[in-house]
């Protein structure tokens, strides 16, 4: 578990807090990582498979039908190989890594109810751990009076102690500043319509 219970109620009471500020709604999700990436390895594999009978041809005596069979057993072995978790996170590309996670982060603030708040107020805070991925996306009620680039430094509080291993502390300052934002747009009102809490997946 990334994170503790402890540590996830600590989140909760940073939100409360934040949302006593606010009318804004905030929900936190944590994801391990963004997706399993389960086609890379066969892609890579046959990419490997196909190089792999090249140098047996020009450079062996060997007959086509071992040489078919080599063939086989490489895609198999670096299949097998690039299934390990840590190794097929780190061959997939960096920009496939960041749209996945990007696409997870929307499927979320959809998923949490953050798009469906009555004056669309709601914000999501999304850190994506196998991706080191984080991002703040603001509904349209927020978006049109506080600009992207005013969220950069809660993502660089939180991009800083995610760094650290501070997860949870990664969070909690981030909310802060994002209370600290919203209150000044968003003045408290209202009433509570999503959970104070932090969803990991």
């Amino acid at each position: 578990m990334p994170i503790s219970d402890a540590d996830k109620e600590r989140i909760a009471e940073a939100i409360a807090a934040a949302e006593r500020r606010t009318a804004g709604e905030i929900v936190c999700v944590l994801a391990r990582r963004s997706s399993d990436y389960a086609y890379v390895p066969p892609l890579l594999a046959a990419l490997i498979a196909l190089i792999a009978p090249w140098p047996l041809v020009f450079f062996t005596e060997l007959g086509v039908r071992l040489i078919l069979a080599i063939q086989i057993l490489v895609f198999i072995g670096a299949a097998l190989l690039f299934s390990l978790p840590p190794l097929r996170l780190a061959l997939t590309p960096r920009f496939v890594k960041r749209e996945r996670a990007h696409r997870a982060a929307i499927e979320q603030f959809f998923t949490r109810g953050v798009s469906a708040t009555r004056d669309r107020t709601g914000v999501l805070i999304f850190v994506s751990l196998g991706e080191r991925y984080a991002r703040i996306v603001a509904d349209e009620g927020i978006a049109a009076k506080i600009p992207q680039e005013d969220w950069r430094a809660a993502l660089d509080l939180l991009l800083a102690r995610v760094r650290e291993g501070r997860i949870a502390d990664g969070f909690v300052d981030a909310i802060g500043e994002c209370a600290r934002l919203l209150s000044k747009h968003v003045p408290p009102g209202g009433h509570e319509e999503l959970p104070d809490r932090i969803y990991v997946i």
